[in-house]
């Protein structure tokens, strides 16, 4: 008797439906069945109100969200170790930036009091959050830690 394949729950980067990768291939460039958006594109995914959940929720890959403001001079810094980070942990990490003066709710269910705000969620739960800029080494040591 053959054991199913695992799965990984993974959210469509554009329509935020709810893809299941078998995990043997989730390094193979999966597509969304609905929309066929790249699901792994290693980019940062634009959060707001109402795909936050959608987005964070699924169990599968953790979730790194950054808290930012197109005004905040780190965030602005931070932003290239962002995406980079990104790009390096495409097939292990979901990245999303969530606009802290855009999406105020979310900003105010998470607390956050000061930007950047990194916080790390599986499965839709906050698992741990970090405050202030850092660089591409600092930042993946403390998502993959």
């Amino acid at each position: 008797m053959t054991r199913p394949a695992e799965k990984t729950h993974v959210a469509c980067p554009q329509c935020f439906s709810e893809n299941r990768i078998p995990t043997e291939r989730i390094d193979q460039h999966p597509k969304c069945g609905r929309c066929g958006t790249e699901l792994l594109a290693g980019k940062p995914v634009a959060l707001n109100d109402g795909n936050f959940d959608a987005f964070t929720k699924p169990e599968g890959l953790p979730v790194v969200v950054d808290f930012w403001a197109a005004w905040c001079g780190p965030c602005r810094q931070m932003a290239p170790a962002f995406e980079q980070a990104a790009a390096q942990l495409a097939t292990r990490v979901r990245f999303a930036k969530v606009d802290t003066d855009a999406a105020q709710q979310v900003a105010a269910r998470f607390g956050i009091r000061s930007i950047p705000t990194l916080i790390l969620f599986q499965g839709g739960r906050e698992v741990r959050r970090v405050s202030g800029a850092m660089d591409l080494r600092s930042m993946t040591s403390w998502i993959t830690s």
